[in-house]
């Protein structure tokens, strides 16, 4: 069993800056990839970043550019670094770990772009 706590997050103005940061902890597991995604009110939950275990990194389209993934392997944290924030980047954000079997989610953390 995988826990995911995440922090950060709040609110903040358009064109300013944000960091989540997520932290995996439980018996041993295997991170195949971890990272974000979000979910606006009445609209789907869509990928934001993730990172492989080979260190591959995938970005939504929409947030490439502002945002920066980065993991730390020793700790078993993913860190969402992100800039240049829009008022459409408002949603509920969820850390996610995938260790070859199952999918875990965190408990999800609020960001809040005002215009």
């Amino acid at each position: 069993q995988v826990q995911l706590v995440e922090s950060g997050g709040g609110l903040v103005r358009a064109g300013g800056s944000l960091s989540l940061s997520c932290a995996a902890s439980g018996s041993s597991f295997s991170i195949n990839a971890m990272g974000w995604y979000r979910q606006a009110p009445g609209k789907s939950r869509e990928l934001v970043a993730d990172i492989r275990k080979n260190g591959g990194d995938r970005y939504a389209d929409s947030v490439k550019g502002r945002f920066t993934i980065s993991r730390d392997n020793a700790k078993n944290t993913v860190n969402l670094q992100m800039n240049s924030l829009k008022p459409d980047d408002t949603a509920l954000y969820y850390c996610y770990l995938n260790d070859y079997v199952r999918i875990y989610w965190g408990q999800g953390t609020q960001v809040t772009v005002s215009s």
